[in-house]
């Protein structure tokens, strides 16, 4: 696999992550929102608007789970696109190693 398409499987996974957060955070506003909705009221609305609220609540709940499984999914795959990249070119990992090395320590020492 080459680097641009570990690259690409990277940001694919930075975009699934970043839309189910958002998804997440819509789910939880609809559910406070209900909630202030429904606090002085006790009687069938109020039963609705917690009904909501446990729906919403278990969206997110799904939500927070997909996320889960996709960066693990991403996680594996990035790993195993560098481990082949780095088998079938073990110089130039080497190589990318040592030059990332070398210039962390020369921006560590400037500081």
């Amino acid at each position: 696999m080459s680097q641009q398409e570990i690259a690409d499987s990277q940001s694919a996974a930075a975009n699934t992550r970043d839309q189910l957060i958002d998804g997440l955070k819509s789910s939880i506003n609809e559910a406070e929102k209900w909630l202030e909705e429904s606090a002085d009221d006790v009687s069938e609305a109020a039963s609705e608007a917690r009904a909501r609220f446990d729906d919403t609540l278990r969206t997110a709940i799904s939500d927070l789970r997909k996320l889960e499984d996709s960066i693990v999914a991403h996680s594996r795959e990035a790993a195993q696109s560098v481990d082949v990249y780095v088998r079938d070119n073990p110089w130039k990992a080497v190589t990318i190693g040592a030059t990332i090395g070398l210039l962390a320590g020369v921006i560590l020492s400037r500081k």
